[in-house]
């Protein structure tokens, strides 16, 4: 089981609290692949929304392809993820009743295929974000003592 990460979303793990993940396909053009392949792709601003019953992703920049001619894709189109239906419904009905967000955390290629990870998660508060940096100091000084005292 070979995997290839291509694009991470480091800004979602920063500014969300993740409460649970899932791995859904994509569909894609061929061009799309191809720059996915070179790793023209940027997820900062994207997030998966709804429509009707399907889910899809939005804002994701995939470049064009510049080898491709008359054959390129629109760079922020719609692109539908492929998920079970039980995942689906239970993505739609956290969105809706419990007020969490749905944002793609990685895209990767698992044995060939394109896969997007995707996270239920919880907006941080500012002061949220402020504890975690103190106790990560606080934990860096108590290192940092430890070792003097040896």
């Amino acid at each position: 089981m070979s995997i290839l990460i291509v694009q991470e979303n480091k800004k979602a793990r920063f500014d969300y609290t993740i409460v649970e993940t899932y791995e859904a396909g994509l569909v894609l053009t061929g061009s799309e692949v191809k720059s996915l392949r070179n790793k023209d792709v940027q997820l900062k601003d994207s997030y998966i929304s709804f429509r009707g019953d399907e889910a899809f992703l939005q804002n994701a920049h995939i470049a064009e392809y510049k080898a491709s001619s008359y054959n390129n894709h629109v760079p922020e189109r719609l692109r539908k993820l492929l998920l079970n239906r039980k995942e689906l419904e239970e993505i739609y009905g956290a969105l809706r009743e419990k007020g969490y967000s749905c944002v793609p955390l990685k895209i990767y290629f698992k044995n060939g295929r394109a896969k997007l990870e995707i996270a239920l998660v919880k907006g941080k508060k500012t002061h949220d974000k402020r504890e975690a940096i103190k106790k990560r100091d606080v934990s860096d000084q108590i290192r940092s003592s430890l070792r003097r005292s040896r």
